[in-house]
């Protein structure tokens, strides 16, 4: 299969994760270009890397033929980047959350449509084997149908993590707080797990961190369609941070579980993977043995790969492949669409004090 190239739009510290998971994607993808507003950094981060560094999207598919984008910029600017990636007939496959409001997300996905591109959204915990055991399980009815849905994250930010960048922690420059930075992997596996959420009942709030401005934690109740039932607890206020972990329940009674993070979470650029993702939860019938082999391997695995970046390559891996295929990438602008329609219908629970019923 012919390189699929690659330029990346933005060039923080995620930025450089998903160029160390390009470079090891030889035969694949390619990184060709970084695009940014901010010559000084672009040209250092394209220096790093032997690149070229551009301004626009329209320039690094006309003067390095890139193909396809990988946006990694702060929080609000993914729907604008992202438009005027698929406006220069770029593939696009952008960070999370795919954008801020589901209106954006249905703006960014017309206009993939429209060009004819393909628009894919980036949930690397979706490669962790514990996270396919779940899937798979589902997928063949082990558990019966989905019942009920856990969502757990019971993080740790400081407030040197929230100095380290100018946006972090404001309306304006991250567009929220826990819900939009750490949740969107966890909100997108509990929404993969049971589906389109049909009710939300939330609250949020700022425990522990009264310089920003944003929310730190937030709790939720979730109706799903067939009357599958969820919730959701998600903070950063837990010294030094514990755990992220997502369960499902089915209707025959089997449970099934991921812990996709544990003790002290990982900060893009900040800090490693410190523990491996493993299945903490596991009483389908006949299988209830296999927990232990199964962490066994996953730690196996943890020990032979950089977990900061090795399961972005393997993303990427199914992005370039959709492309040169025609088919969907594994997770879709649709995909991401739920996970900002889920989020979204928690900000405006808290605000109006009531369940509300998400745009559909």
């Amino acid at each position: 299969m012919e390189e699929l190239r690659f330029a990346l739009y933005g060039y923080g510290k995620v930025a450089e994760l998903h160029a160390k998971a390009l470079a090891s994607l030889s035969g694949t993808a390619r990184l060709v270009s970084v695009i940014g507003r901010d010559k000084t950094k672009r040209e250092a981060f394209a220096g790093r890397w032997g690149i070229s560094a551009r301004a626009t999207a329209a320039e690094a598919a006309d003067r390095d033929r890139a193909e396809a984008i990988l946006v990694t910029t702060p929080h609000p600017l993914h729907a604008a980047h992202s438009l005027e990636s698929s406006a220069a007939g770029l593939h696009v496959l952008v960070e999370k959350p795919m954008a801020l409001s589901v209106a954006d997300c249905d703006a960014m996905i017309a206009a993939a449509g429209a060009a004819g591109r393909a628009l894919g959204v980036v949930s690397q915990r979706r490669w962790y084997p514990a996270v396919r055991r779940i899937r798979e399980a589902l997928d063949s009815g082990r558990l019966g149908a989905p019942a009920l849905g856990q969502v757990v994250m019971l993080g740790w930010r400081d407030e040197a993590y929230y100095r380290s960048d100018p946006w972090r922690g404001s309306w304006a420059g991250e567009g929220g707080g826990v819900l939009v930075n750490q949740a969107p992997h966890q909100l997108d596996l509990l929404s993969w797990f049971l589906g389109p959420v049909v009710e939300v009942s939330a609250y949020w709030a700022n425990l522990n961190h009264p310089y920003i401005e944003v929310e730190d934690t937030a709790v939720a109740a979730l109706r799903f369609p067939g009357g599958a039932l969820g919730s959701i607890l998600v903070s950063n206020s837990q010294k030094p941070g514990i755990y992220a972990k997502v369960h499902v329940h089915g209707s025959n009674g089997a449970s099934t579980g991921v812990q996709t993070d544990g003790g002290a979470m990982f900060i893009a650029g900040m800090s490693g993977v410190l523990e491996p993702p493993v299945n903490d939860l596991w009483t389908v019938p006949g299988e209830e043995g296999r927990l232990a082999l199964w962490k066994a391997e996953d730690e196996a695995l943890f020990k032979t790969v950089d977990a900061t970046w090795w399961f972005f390559a393997r993303q990427i891996e199914d992005f370039a492949a959709s492309v040169r295929e025609g088919r969907p990438p594994a997770v879709s602008g649709r995909d991401g669409r739920e996970t900002v329609r889920l989020m979204e219908g928690i900000y405006e629970s808290g605000r109006a004090g009531g369940p509300v019923r998400p745009m559909p």
